[in-house]
């Protein structure tokens, strides 16, 4: 997230009470989780396993709970509470805007574009041309949609990140400053849930076709062409490359990349990065043929076991 003008590290430090290492002009100018972030950005840390992922990233600002050494050209943020502090950046400069009508006075909405009866379309939302919103849609503030787009009844774009802190008192939520994006030439199905960006964007590229009743996390994105079956779970900050084949009920974790045109069969369970233009199958997913000698193989244990026992 880009802040609407440059700020300095020492107007920071002040809207949130806390220490600064690095000059008091130096300059600020948004703020993003790690995987997106670059120069003038802030990013938290609140972790020693990830100090030094923070440090030695693109950002140039630091949000952090101890004071270690400055890297040289980056500033620092002590903080005893980084995610509270970056939540109180989030709501100062993206704070929540509640709506007073169905469809926005700051909405644009596109040429030849028809929207059915019950949708909810937030602020600064944009829509293209010749789309069809179906009843019962729900687009939260500042989603970017291209033309020819069609989004079956019951979809919610834009709603939170799943992303909390466990604390003493219970779970605590990191704000969600981020939009979602859907270009040209996609089709949601029916109750379908796309997720905000934390700071950055949640994407859908140009083409993709999407099955109803399936999740897709925030930040996530998924390339052009794409094919998602039926009550497919897809976490946060996944990469999707292009002309990727799902079936119905995968589930795929947070943080991984799936390689362009791979086909991941039904009921499959994706804890790791998968390499492009394979087929996968199973739980944790692998190479399809691999994993139908493995069950083949898991079938003949009680045949051995009989071998054995009658040795």
């Amino acid at each position: 997230m880009k802040f609407p003008q440059p700020q300095t590290l020492k107007t920071i430090s002040q809207l949130i009470d806390c220490e600064y290492i690095g000059a008091d002009e130096f300059p600020v100018t948004g703020m993003n989780e790690i995987h997106v972030v670059e120069a003038g950005d802030i990013v938290f840390v609140d972790h020693p396993k990830y100090y030094d992922k923070a440090l030695n990233s693109a950002a140039t600002i630091i949000l952090i709970n101890k004071k270690v050494d400055c890297p040289k050209g980056k500033a620092l943020l002590i903080s005893d509470d980084p995610f509270r502090d970056f939540n109180k950046l989030s709501n100062h400069f993206k704070p929540f805007q509640s709506a007073n009508s169905q469809i926005s006075n700051s909405a644009i909405i596109g040429e030849g574009t028809v929207i059915q009866p019950n949708c909810f379309i937030g602020n600064n939302v944009k829509i293209g041309k010749n789309c069809i919103i179906h009843s019962n849609v729900s687009i939260y503030d500042d989603a970017i949609i291209g033309d020819n787009v069609t989004i079956h009844a019951g979809t919610v774009l834009g709603a939170n990140a799943f992303y909390y802190k466990k604390r003493t008192e219970g779970f605590d939520r990191l704000l969600s400053c981020g939009k979602v994006v859907i270009e040209n030439n996609v089709d949601l199905g029916a109750a379908c849930t796309v997720d905000r960006g934390v700071t950055g964007d949640t994407t859908i590229k140009e083409g993709t076709k999407i099955d109803n009743l399936v999740q897709i996390g925030h930040d996530t994105v998924i390339g052009k062409k794409c094919l998602i079956a039926s009550q497919v779970g897809i976490a946060g900050c996944v990469v999707i490359e292009d002309e990727v084949t799902i079936w119905g009920q995968v589930g795929i974790t947070s943080g991984i990349t799936i390689g362009a045109k791979a086909v991941i069969s039904a009921k499959s369970g994706v804890s790791k990065s998968l390499e492009g233009g394979k087929n996968y199958f199973g739980i944790p997913a692998d190479d399809i043929r691999s994993k139908y000698k493995e069950i083949a193989s898991i079938k003949k244990i009680p045949e051995i076991l009989d071998i054995l026992k009658n040795q």
